[in-house]
């Protein structure tokens, strides 16, 4: 076999990790000929923070709904629990700003 497969390439051999497999498929140009292989990389690489995410979402959804919100409208639950996932992010907005900014788009 020639050093332009995959398993004897020079960049390739002696990965240390997914991630280093995954990054010297991309800088050998190897991912567009397994591209089948690149993906399921990617998906493994992604798992883990896919998870957390959702185990978060449910978690503040248990936290968020409660007998008076189960009569909400879907729209506005789902909107309430992306604030209250991102709080940190919520945190920086301040009121009157929001504010002003319906103000002005009345305009």
């Amino acid at each position: 076999m020639s050093s332009n497969h995959a398993p004897n390439h020079p960049k390739l051999k002696n990965m240390s990790s997914i991630a280093d497999l995954c990054q010297g498929l991309v800088e050998t140009e190897k991912s567009a000929i397994y591209p089948l292989v690149d993906r399921l990389i990617r998906l493994i690489l992604t798992l883990l923070v896919s998870t957390t995410t959702i185990e978060q979402t449910f978690s503040a959804m248990k936290i968020v709904k409660t007998r008076l919100s189960n009569q909400m409208e879907d729209d506005f639950l789902v909107n309430y629990l992306i604030v209250y996932i991102e709080k940190e992010i919520a945190e920086r907005f301040i009121i009157d700003m929001i504010i002003n900014d319906f103000y002005f788009m009345k305009k």
